[in-house]
Formats: structure tokens, sequence, C-alpha cells
């Protein structure tokens, strides 16, 4: 029997959207109340029909589990400044009472072998259907603008060579990996200067100035 793939994906796209509009919320909440935020950019998406067919067909799940066995149905990407504010994304998802986390990869510490790294938490999401509440899995990815530029990268190349890449393009990719991960570190040694200079930029434009968390108190010289 054909799936109604249109009706089957509805509540999904309700979900995206719904969390979208609350990190999204969440991120305009820290900046209106003059406090940093963790969350830089919020996007989202629902999986297209042909590539959950063909992730169903390679691992094998079956029409019965493929709600419960695929978890990225809806995805969402929330792209941070700082690798330590992955972190504090992860515990602001923990606390929030309208989702539940079920499980949670972190890439960030373990990264992948080809250099791979980003903080997957699978979430079950409530969702108001006509017919009552729905209950889905949505998975949410976390990582710094230097992962998503990279990971973005690779994914690109995954579709021409299948996962399959050639050993010098390989090697490449995990020198970019690299490359991307020192320039995470660096940017967190100099995070402070770079919070407090972007706090000033933000006041000259006649927005609240956020107070600085972190920052060491200046003693006079």
């Amino acid at each position: 029997m054909q799936r109604d793939w249109e009706t089957f994906l509805m509540p999904y796209e309700q979900a995206v959207k719904e969390l979208k509009i609350k990190f999204r919320g969440m991120r305009s909440q820290f900046l209106q109340s003059g406090t940093y935020s963790p969350i830089e950019i919020v996007t989202g998406r629902v999986k297209p029909v042909d590539s959950i067919v063909e992730k169903q067909s390679r691992r094998y799940i079956t029409d019965e589990l493929l709600e419960q066995d695929m978890q990225d149905i809806a995805g969402l990407r929330i792209q941070c400044q700082f690798v330590e504010d992955i972190y504090a994304v992860v515990e602001l998802i923990h606390q929030r009472t309208d989702m539940k986390v079920v499980e949670e990869r972190d890439y960030v510490t373990n990264v992948k072998p080809s250099g791979y790294r980003s903080y997957h938490v699978v979430i079950e999401y409530p969702v108001q259907m006509v017919e009552g509440e729905k209950k889905l899995l949505a998975e949410i990815q976390i990582r710094t603008m230097a992962m998503n530029f990279w990971a973005t990268i690779e994914h690109s190349l995954n579709y021409k060579y299948q996962g399959d890449f050639p050993d010098a393009l390989k090697e490449r990719l995990k020198r970019a990996a690299e490359a991307s991960a020192l320039l995470d570190d660096e940017m967190s040694e100099i995070r402070e200067e770079i919070q407090e200079a972007q706090q000033l930029f933000s006041y000259g434009k006649g927005q609240n100035m956020p107070r600085r968390q972190s920052l060491p108190e200046k003693k006079d010289d």
C-alpha cells in the first residue's frame, strides 16, 4: 500500500515550524533582556521523501517502525559562535518542559573518524493535531559556525561520492576538520574579547547593552 506522504509528513512540518519559532524566540528573549545568547542561527527542515525512502532501504527500516527508528525526519539545526555555547544550548533544551530529551550523541568531544563534529539531541515533541496530540521524534543538531561549514561541504561531497571518498580527498577533509577545530579553539581563547566587542558594537547601533556574563572586571592601572 502506497503511503500518503503529505498526510504522514504534516505533523513533522508543524513540529519544525513550532520549534524554529521557539528557539528563535529564546534568542530574542536573551537579546531583549540584555543577555548574551548562546543561540546564533536557527534553521530547520523536514526530510525529503526520496531521502526518507533511501535511508529506510539502507537501514532496513520497516514501514511500521519508520516513526520510531528514523529520528531525523524532523530536523533542527542550531548554530553557535563558540564551542561553550553548544553545551549551554543543550542545557536549555534539558530545561524545557515542552519537549523531552530521549537520546544524545556528543560528536564534539567524541569526534567522528571523518572529522565530523556536532552535538545531536533527539527529542520527543508533542504536536497538537485536529484529531489529538501526536508525539513524534525530532533531531536537533547543535554546532559552531565553523563546524557547520565543514559539515555542509562534507555532506555535499558525500552526494557525489556516496561516502566512498578518494583517499586524497579524505585526507584533505580531515585536515580541514582539524583546521576548523583549531579555529574554534582559538575563538574560545579570545571569546571574552569578542563578546565585549560585539556588545559595544550592538550598543553603538542603539540596541540594549547585553550584560557581560563572565568578563572579569578591569582593574585600574
